[in-house]
């Protein structure tokens, strides 16, 4: 079996690493060895170690990166704030539960200045929250439900953003006949709704233009699907629970807020 590269954080900092790539250069290297012997094929055999070397380098880059970010925040964070992360390490008490995209260009607590303990995260595909169902998606429920009844949060935002793939991936895929991936078409069609609104109402629209209409009303789509639990809906009825939208335009550098009023009664 060929080994990979693991990098482990220890009390003293990352270790393991290097260990780990003196075993695997050599076994990765020996595949050439049948090549370098024959001649003609020298320059079959450069470039392959060229192709080995450039991987083994970019394994070591990407440690590098993850040890000179953890570095960073290390000086620049956590010896900055020893009083709140003493505070955090007997519990967390977040005013906010977020539900974002998981896309690398939205992470939530660069984009609203969270703090350390200030938000309860969670992250996937188009930022989806399904409806209540014990056997649907426990993931996005258990959250949810860590959320309000444990650490007794008193906002959800809901935030869409712009060039979201899985919006469009939404838009695109037809509404019938097999499936194109393994798991993409079941998680957004979550957002259904959301794109039989768009296509309703502005069905004379760009492409385009229609994507970003649906990155929006997805969004309200989640909102309505949050008040399908019904320790999310108790709260909101008692007042102790907003539920907010909010889309954040990455190109234009906007950020809109919306809070969602259903017109809740009692069930």
């Amino acid at each position: 079996m060929e080994s990979s590269t693991v990098a482990r954080i220890g009390r003293s900092g990352f270790y393991g690493t290097e260990i780990r790539h003196q075993y695997e250069m050599p076994r990765r290297i020996s595949s050439t060895v049948p090549i370098r012997q024959a001649p003609n094929h020298l320059s079959t055999a450069a470039k392959r170690v060229q192709t080995i070397t450039s991987e083994l380098q970019v394994a070591v880059d990407a440690i590098e990166r993850v040890k000179n970010g953890f570095k960073n925040f290390k000086s620049e964070v956590y010896e900055k704030e020893k009083e709140l992360i003493s505070k955090l390490s007997k519990g967390q008490s977040p005013k906010f539960m977020v539900v974002a995209c998981a896309d690398s260009r939205v992470c939530p607590t660069h984009i609203l200045n969270f703090n350390l303990g200030e938000a309860f995260v969670i992250r996937n595909v188009a930022n989806m929250v399904a409806p209540y169902e014990k056997s649907g998606y426990p993931g996005v429920g258990s959250a949810v439900e860590y959320a309000v009844l444990h650490l007794k949060v008193e906002n959800i935002m809901v935030i869409g953003h712009s060039c979201c793939g899985g919006i469009n991936a939404l838009m695109s895929f037809p509404d019938d006949g097999p499936k194109q991936t393994a798991f993409i078409e079941d998680w957004i069609k979550i957002g259904q709704e959301a794109k039989f609104r768009v296509k309703k109402l502005h069905a004379d629209l760009p492409f385009d233009q229609q994507v970003t209409l649906c990155e929006k009303e997805a969004v309200n789509v989640s909102l309505e699907n949050l008040l399908t639990y019904p320790f999310v809906r108790e709260g909101v009825l008692k007042g102790t629970l907003a539920l907010q939208g909010g889309y954040y335009n990455f190109v234009d550098g906007t950020f809109d807020t919306w809070s969602f009023n259903d017109s809740l009664t009692p069930a």
